[in-house]
């Protein structure tokens, strides 16, 4: 009974950190499903990207270079001001 509790809390679990996943939006590196892959950097490091969106505010976008040299969206801000 336990096994199965136990399982049933870690699919949940997986789920709910994929879900909470920071999606891409007009304006992101891998936004439409971009395959972006950086040569130089090196795996765990982290980059800013800067835009702005429809309605001029400024959006920062940090993303993790992956050890398959591939990039991970892992947080969003926009800015208040408009």
């Amino acid at each position: 009974m336990k096994t199965i509790i136990s399982a049933a809390l870690i699919t949940l679990a997986a789920a709910s950190a994929s879900f909470a996943a920071v999606q891409p939006i007009p304006g992101s590196i891998t936004y439409d499903n971009a395959n972006v892959q950086l040569e130089k950097a090196p795996a765990g490091s982290t980059f800013f990207h800067t835009f702005a969106n429809g309605d001029g505010r400024d959006v920062r976008e940090v993303y993790k270079v992956n050890a398959d040299k591939s990039v991970t969206l892992v947080n969003r801000t926009i800015s208040n001001a408009s």
